[in-house]
Order: C-alpha cells, then structure tokens, then sequence
C-alpha cells in the first residue's frame, strides 16, 4: 500500500509540474527583433516608436526588442548589426538609409525591415520597389519635391534662387537632393547645391550660403534634421526661410513643410515586420511600402514666419 500511495503521489506530481508547464509561456517562442536607429532626431525617433507600437499591439509580450542607436555613424550601423546577426535576432528593424544598408550587408538571412528611407531601389537596397527580390523591405518617406514647390511660390512668390543644404556622406539625401535640383529647375528656378561632411561645417556652409540663394530646401537629411538649430538660427536672422519635408524640422525652426507622419511610417513597417514574423510572409515578395502623397500635412512654424517678418499667404490660411 505504501508503494502504491507513493506511485500514486510521484505520478499526481508530474502530472500536475506538466500542466503547470503548459500553462506558462515559453521563452523560446518569444520574438527577438533588433532595432537599429542611425541617429537620434524627431522624425527618426517617431519612426521607431511606430514601429514598435504596431508589433507591440499585433505581439503583445511575445515580442522583445533589443534598440541601438548610431548616433549617426556608418561605422556603428556595422558594430550593431554584426551584434544583431550573432545574436540570431528573428529581425532587423532598421531606421534610415545608412542602417538598411549595414543591415544588408550583414545579413542576407536574416529578415530586414526598413523605415525612414527615401528611394530603396535607388541605393541599391532592393532590385525594385515592387519586388525587393532577398531579405530586405520596408516603409518609403519619399515625398514628391512639387509639394514642396508650391510652398516656396506661395510663401516666397519672388525667390529665384534655391539653395539645398545636405550631408556629403547620406546616399539617401544627395538622391532627394539631385530630384530636387532637377525638380526646381524645371519651374525656373536656379539651384545650388552644398554639401557638408559633419556638424562643424554646417555654420560656415550656411552662412555661406545665405550670401548666395533666396531660400532653402531642405531633404530628409539626418545630419540637419539632427542640427536643425545650428542651420536655422543662421538662416532666420539672415531672414532666409528654409522649406523642409518633414515636421520635426519646422518644429526646429524651418518654416514650413506639407509633410507626412514618420510615427505612421514607422507603424506600417511594423506591420510589415509583424506579416514576416507572424504570417510567414517573404521579404523578397513584399512590396515597398509608399504613403498616398495627395493629403500631406502642412507645418508652418509661427514663430519662424514671425522672425522672418512674413505673413501667412492667404491660399494656405484654410
């Protein structure tokens, strides 16, 4: 009887460790995703909490993310991503140009989702926009210079020279700012391009430039965008407006931007991420994904236009 009781209670023991461990979630399928931010700025800042945002709501606790950030140099994208694929991350969410492209360089198994970046066939990160064709896709910020156009006629209907300010070392910006240029010049206008390599040049380049030009267009550049008041305060007590693409810069003090929401854009690539994860879905079929531009947001910052002595034009006061 004694050894029948004790079968008994060793067999009700294991039964019930084994109902216990069922009914606990398991570390193993929990999801790890990596997250790589070039820099630290608003647009960029609000991409990543999209993202997380979207996997968050879609994942709940299952999923983990391991975030880095760049502080903006190419040679950190490497460290963290090269840490990212020897830690076998399920994915890599990367946030900007140079971090995608660290990300495909690293990795050619590894899913790698991109957010943040202007034109992913163009540098190179996928063989088309339509059909990315290996590991890579992800959410295009690509904005139609003509919206931007329009802007400088209204707020600037005398300006004949347009001056484009953008970091010698972002594939990504010397594209928008090559469109641009081309973009510009179709409406008549004459167009000068600088470039600088670091902070330290922004104030001897934007001085510079503000002797030469009538206005600037500003791309999502990563360098301005994270120096906005080292270029603004230049440009506003020179009394040269600076027309953005995106509304953190005109928060900072640019004057105004029909732009769309990075936190949006930031929230498709995490439904992206979370197809791939979840739903088995293949990067190299996913198409990139791209806003409609026909309702973007119009930033004005008040200040700036105040500090400038402009008024509000009246085609864009509704």
């Amino acid at each position: 009887m004694k050894k029948i009781l004790s079968l008994s209670l060793a067999l009700a023991l294991i039964l019930a460790m084994a109902t216990l461990t069922a009914c606990q979630p398991s570390n193993d399928a929990a999801y790890t995703v990596g997250i790589i931010q070039l820099a630290e700025h608003p647009a960029l800042d609000a991409a990543t909490e999209g993202f997380k945002a979207a996997l968050t709501e879609k994942l709940g606790d299952t999923v983990k993310f391991e975030e880095k950030n760049a502080q903006g140099e190419a040679t950190n994208c490497t460290t963290i991503v090269n840490g990212f694929v020897n830690g076998n991350v399920d994915l890599i969410m990367a946030n900007a140009t140079n971090a995608v492209k660290a990300a495909q360089e690293a990795t050619s198994t590894i899913p790698v989702v991109g957010t943040s970046v202007t034109s992913y066939s163009g540098s190179g990160l996928v063989a088309s926009d339509d059909a990315p064709g290996a590991n890579v896709t992800g959410a295009s910020d690509y904005l139609p210079v003509t919206a931007q156009i329009s802007l400088v006629k209204a707020f600037c209907p005398e300006a004949r020279t347009i001056g484009i300010v953008y970091a010698s070392g972002e594939e990504n910006s010397q594209i928008q700012a090559n469109e641009a240029k081309t973009a510009f010049e179709n409406e008549g206008y004459t167009v000068k391009l600088y470039t600088i390599a670091d902070t330290n040049e922004i104030s001897s380049v934007v001085t510079q430039a503000c002797t030469e030009v009538d206005a600037f267009y500003e791309p999502t550049d990563n360098l301005i965008a994270s120096n906005v008041t080292a270029m603004t305060n230049i440009t506003n007590a020179n009394k040269k407006p600076v027309f953005a693409c995106e509304e953190g810069m005109v928060s900072g003090g640019m004057l105004a931007a029909y732009a769309l929401s990075y936190y949006d854009l930031g929230y498709q690539a995490g439904l992206m991420a979370y197809d791939i994860l979840a739903n088995g879905k293949n990067p190299a079929e996913m198409p990139i994904f791209k806003f409609d531009t026909t309702n973007l947001k119009l930033a004005v910052n008040e200040e700036t236009l105040s500090e400038l002595g402009m008024t509000m034009p009246a085609s864009l006061a509704n």
